[in-house]
């Protein structure tokens, strides 16, 4: 099955929490998505490990994904090695995504920063003939990166509004992590990290004028063959009228 996008996460419920109304969004456009969890989250302080592997499914539906796979590498160990390379490589050439997801690269949490350098030297190592995996080579046409905690300056930023509140049921499907009246104490826990979640979306969506957006960064300039058409269904009123302009 060839994929237009496929997401990587270093844990279960990353992709929900930062890209999630995204991936909604281009299914709901009739785009193929996939994601791939590099680790069952088994290191987390909330839940284990075959109680997180039945939520995702359960965000999975909830997303409508083509796809959902467990790369099966420790927590905590996101090393970027041959081995883990060639996963990833195989992925890639077995779903063919014209676009990857991976998380931005700069973030206090190392699983993140190390997913994204292992999956961004995968995308490129991918199109090379001489890396045999029994697949024919494929390189994505694009690696874009979401943010987990870490800020950055959006290359551009997806307008999320109409699908906000299935991320929302996506996020909330790892009861595991986001149920209240548990002792076991976590970050994710605190009475502001949803709040914060909301917060977020709220903050990028008014970057561009509209209630509820995602940020992406890409690091090479993006073409634009027509800037007239491009801008064309930008509404430059709408933006300039948002809170706070």
């Amino acid at each position: 099955m060839e994929l237009d996008i496929l997401a990587f996460a270093a844990h279960p419920d990353d992709v929900e929490l930062s890209c999630g109304g995204t991936i909604i969004k281009s299914i709901k456009k009739g785009y193929r998505v996939g994601v791939i969890d590099l680790t069952r989250g088994e290191l987390g302080t909330r839940g284990t490990a075959e109680e997180r592997k039945v939520e995702a499914a359960r965000a999975a539906d909830i997303m409508g994904l083509s796809v959902r796979e467990n790369s099966g590498i420790p927590d905590g160990n996101i090393e970027v090695n041959n081995e883990n390379q060639l996963k990833v490589i195989r992925l890639i050439r077995r779903y063919r995504p014209l676009i990857i997801f991976v998380p931005y690269w700069k973030c206090r949490h190392y699983d993140h920063a190390h997913c994204s350098q292992l999956v961004s030297e995968a995308a490129f190592y991918s199109g090379l003939v001489k890396i045999e995996t029994g697949e024919p080579p494929f390189r994505p046409n694009r690696v874009i990166y979401y943010r987990c905690r870490s800020e950055f300056t959006p290359s551009f930023v997806v307008d999320i509004t109409p699908y906000f509140q299935l991320k929302w049921e996506a996020i909330m499907a790892y009861r595991s992590q986001f149920s209240e009246g548990t002792d076991v104490p976590g970050v994710v826990d605190t009475s502001y990290f949803l709040e914060m979640v909301k917060s977020l979306s709220r903050y990028y969506g008014s970057l561009i004028g509209v209630e509820y957006g995602e940020p992406f960064c890409v690091k090479e300039a993006l073409e634009v063959e027509d800037p007239v058409d491009f801008f064309r269904n930008i509404s430059l009123e709408r933006v300039f009228n948002a809170p706070g302009r």
